[in-house]
C-alpha cells in the first residue's frame, strides 16, 4: 500500500501541489495499481512466448532500390530562400 506520506513525497519531488483530497485519492489509486501488479505476478507465464505484437506482422516496406529523383531546380522552385542550389534556412545556433 502506498501511504499518504509517500504520495506527498513523490508530489514534492515532481513539484506538484496536491490538496488532502488529491493525496487520498492518489494513495488509493496507486495502491490499487500495485495490488493488480501483484495479481499479475501470480500468473504462470513460463510457456507463453514473448511477443512484440498481438497479431502476426509482416514487413510492409518496399524494397530499397535506387530510383531517379526530382531535378534540383524543380525541388527548389517553391523554396522561400535558396542559395547556390540549396535550401537556405535561418541560423538557429548562435556562436
Amino acid at each position: 500500500m502506498i501511504g499518504k506520506d509517500e504520495v506527498k513525497h513523490i508530489a514534492e519531488l515532481a513539484h506538484l501541489k496536491l490538496n488532502n483530497e488529491e493525496v487520498e485519492q492518489l494513495s488509493e489509486q496507486l495502491s490499487d495499481i500495485l495490488d493488480y501488479i501483484d495479481k499479475l505476478k501470480e500468473v504462470d507465464t513460463k510457456d507463453v512466448v514473448p511477443t512484440a505484437y498481438t497479431i502476426p506482422m509482416i514487413n510492409v516496406l518496399r524494397e530499397d532500390k535506387v530510383e531517379p529523383s526530382m531535378k534540383r531546380e524543380k525541388v527548389l522552385t517553391n523554396a522561400p530562400e535558396k542559395d547556390k542550389g540549396h535550401f537556405k534556412v535561418p541560423k538557429i545556433i548562435s556562436d
